[in-house]
């Protein structure tokens, strides 16, 4: 009987993809065969969540975090890991290790709550775990074969957030992205015309002081 594939994950860098369409963070990941058999191909899918419990945070991080995770002393039980994304890609015929890039798409959009959690930290590193799932190809005596990738396959890795941030000031220099619906829009585009103000950023400043001033 034939030994079942043995693959072993590791994440071993991260960079920002500098030509990508949409903001894209490149993750390096070995896989190793550990059984000495030859994978002729195999469709891999990832899971990446992120694990908030396993940092700490300061002051300032947690006032932005509030909104995710409510007040500070409530953080045993609602600092729980969730989904980021999920990538899927095909790895080439390889023997004993190999290295990809694992093209990860990031989104700035403010209603995703991981671009919440990633935009509310000031430093240190983002702890992720990856989780493996997928078909592995090998060639048996009657052709090729497909098995599953062993349903505990995983990887942590520890993203400088340094790294995240410059994947985004690469799309969004000093800048972020809201969603709004037509209508708030409609209603901003019109204020913004009858201020006389010149961008999206003054008009929300001119806002946010006016509010200001009628709460004190």
């Amino acid at each position: 009987m034939t030994e079942p594939i043995s693959l072993v994950f590791d994440v071993v860098g991260a960079r920002p993809e500098p030509h990508a369409a949409v903001p894209t963070l490149m993750l390096r990941l070995r896989i190793a065969e550990t059984t000495g058999a030859t994978v002729h191909a195999l469709a891999l899918r990832t899971q990446i969540r992120i694990e908030p419990q396993r940092r700490h945070y300061n002051p300032s991080e947690e006032e932005r975090l509030y909104e995710l995770f409510g007040d500070t002393p409530r953080w045993g039980d609602t600092l729980r890991p969730f989904l980021w994304t999920h990538v899927s890609t095909m790895v080439t015929r390889f023997a004993g290790s190999t290295e990809i890039d694992l093209a990860v798409e990031c989104t700035y959009d403010f209603e995703v709550a991981a671009a919440k959690y990633l935009h509310g930290l000031d430093s240190g590193e983002i702890p992720l775990l990856l989780l493996f799932g997928g078909s592995v190809f090998t060639k048996g005596r009657s052709g090729f074969a497909p098995e599953p990738v062993a349903w505990n396959c995983d990887a942590a890795f520890s993203l400088p957030v340094t790294t995240w941030r410059a994947v985004m000031d690469m799309y969004y220099p000093n800048s972020g992205w809201l969603r709004l619906g037509r209508d708030t829009l409609d209603a901003l585009q019109h204020f913004k015309a009858t201020q006389g103000l010149p961008t999206w950023d003054l008009a929300f400043g001119r806002l946010l002081a006016s509010a200001s001033e009628e709460q004190t």
